[in-house]
């Protein structure tokens, strides 16, 4: 490679913008970066030279925000211009990390007095999915978690639960309470008929065997909704 007059070798392009997006992490600035920025660092560890502000900047006009990049389905991001396989990997892994952060801190504490760090836990998780997904949390005696159990995943507007499957795995991890969880991919929260059917027919399945449903909670883009808060249970 070429020196320049100084004898050194030339930075390669776009390493002077690298660096000050390094100094804003590294100085505590990091709130200051905009999402396109966030998106261009962690697609540096993918692309060693070149500008990442272009791919950046794609992913967002197709999935809308960062959160909505970060939960995207590799096939849709592979549709993105420049975005490979080791692209997809950073984003996977930053999302990764996001929902291990959420979840630990519901580790070992009671899910009840910890019900902000559940709604964060389940958005990240769960409000970006475009597939409609049912889980249940069964808790122990104290209501910490026991077992975070993923039913299935149904339709876009279809999902199955059964009660009785519902209520003989509470009893096979020897649950006290549980706390049923779904998404709308549609983004709104709001329960449909069949989520307030469903959630009565559990209710009434757990109280002849002593297991309480706390909660039904359906999340969506544009927030949540907790069917106890609505007078369902």
């Amino acid at each position: 490679m070429a020196e320049n007059a100084a004898g050194s070798a030339p930075k390669p392009p776009g390493a002077g913008h690298r660096a000050r997006l390094r100094e804003k992490l590294l100085s505590g600035a990091a709130e200051a970066l905009a999402d396109y920025e966030v998106l261009e660092y962690l697609l540096f560890g993918a692309l060693a030279r070149g500008d990442t502000k272009p791919m950046a900047k794609a992913l967002l006009a197709r999935f809308g925000t960062l959160s909505g990049v970060l939960n995207a389905e590799a096939g849709a991001l592979r549709q993105v211009k420049g975005v490979s396989d080791a692209s997809i990997a950073q984003l996977k892994i930053a999302a990764l990390v996001a929902r291990r952060m959420a979840r630990s801190e519901l580790t070992n504490k009671p899910v009840l007095g910890s019900w902000q760090s559940l709604l964060d836990y389940l958005a990240i998780d769960m409000a970006h999915l475009t597939i409609e997904r049912v889980r249940v949390l069964y808790l122990d005696t104290k209501n910490r978690l026991l077992l975070d159990h993923l039913v299935g995943d149904g339709t876009v507007d279809e999902a199955a639960i059964h009660p009785r499957e519902v209520i003989r795995r509470g009893l096979d991890v020897g649950a006290s309470a549980l706390i049923l969880v779904h998404n709308h991919p549609s983004g709104n929260p709001e329960p449909s008929r069949a989520d307030i059917r469903i959630t009565q027919a559990i209710a009434e399945a757990g109280r002849h065997v002593g297991i309480i449903v706390h909660d039904h909670v359906i999340v969506g883009r544009e927030g949540h909704v907790s069917l106890r808060a609505k007078g369902v249970i």
